[in-house]
């Protein structure tokens, strides 16, 4: 899959701005890529531009369900009574996700981690230096480490994840599940980045939420804060061309109306419980809730009450202290 050159893009935005002196050359061009260029690996491109662009999701990791070695399990799969004993099917002494805290991929793991009431350790990986991360070859995120088995892009550890809880289950995807996750990364993520960067002020917001929930040292949370979101804010308008945006918020609402269109009546897309496409969209939503272009989404659409219902089902976070 194609992927946004977000370096160049970052480098050309910063020039334009003039802020090299700001924090010297190489030095901040490095905070810049890393705090928005982040490396957020899944089935699709989001927000940042790599790294910190990561945080949000701007990268497109190769993703389509089905398609690539991955497996698609059917929608009737999550039902409450699988839920209910999955610890009683799969029971791992050690769980760690290796994440960026605001990225969607991320989000849609400890969606799935958080529903299915499965520990884990959250070990918030530093953008800049992915220190916490050396160990693997694989340099993007979301890591999971399962009993010191490493598994790596959203989408992919997921359906593992569901085959290990429902190992009796081998049936591939019904159909609808299967499109509603493909449109997840495929086309809401993409909808996202013009969202949260579509100002001067929305790009400051975001980044805000990005540097202080993030792993960076207090002099790489002030550059990458101010300097970021200057870069980003000008990296969007690329994004929005790229992938025929003409109107920001309208294309956010009518991704929103879509999702709730797909429900048909329905609670959630699995029917009386969520399925894998309904905590897809929910962990990729989430990060933005509260930003304004979450709380202007669920202000103009109906998308507000499945929402509302999601929160109830996926629960308490079943994160625990690393």
């Amino acid at each position: 899959m194609r992927r946004v050159n977000g370096v160049a893009l970052l480098s050309r935005a910063v020039v334009c701005m003039g802020s090299s002196t700001a924090v010297g050359g190489a030095t901040q061009q490095r905070l810049v890529q890393a705090a928005m260029l982040g490396t957020c690996s899944n089935s699709n491109p989001l927000w940042f531009t790599r790294r910190l662009g990561d945080h949000f999701g701007l990268w497109k990791p190769s993703v389509a369900c089905g398609a690539g070695g991955h497996v698609c399990f059917s929608s009737n799969a999550t039902s409450l009574a699988q839920e209910v004993h999955a610890q009683d099917k799969f029971l791992p002494k050690d769980v760690e996700l290796y994440q960026y805290e605001a990225c969607p991929f991320c989000n849609k793991v400890r969606a799935f981690l958080d529903y299915y009431k499965i520990p884990y350790k959250v070990m918030e990986v530093n953008p800049i230096s992915k220190k916490e991360i050396k160990w693997s070859d694989y340099k993007k995120v979301p890591i999971l480490k399962v009993d010191g088995e490493q598994m790596v892009d959203s989408s992919d550890i997921i359906d593992k994840l569901f085959q290990r809880i429902n190992p009796e289950n081998n049936v591939v995807n019904g159909e609808e599940e299967k499109k509603w996750r493909g449109w997840v990364d495929n086309h809401l993520v993409h909808v996202l980045s013009p969202n949260i960067y579509r100002t001067a002020s929305e790009a400051l917001e975001s980044f805000d939420y990005i540097t202080s929930h993030g792993n960076f040292s207090l002099y790489e949370r002030i550059v990458a804060k101010y300097t970021g979101a200057a870069a980003m804010y000008f990296v969007s308008k690329k994004l929005k061309k790229k992938h025929n945006i003409t109107d920001e918020r309208a294309a956010l609402y009518e991704a929103a109306e879509t999702w709730v269109d797909a429900l048909k009546g329905r609670q959630f897309l699995g029917g009386s419980n969520p399925n894998l496409a309904d905590l897809a969209a929910f962990g990729v939503l989430r990060p933005i809730r509260h930003l304004k272009s979450g709380k202007d989404m669920v202000e103009n659409t109906r998308i507000g009450e499945w929402y509302t219902r999601m929160e109830s089902s996926v629960g308490e976070s079943a994160r625990i202290e690393a």
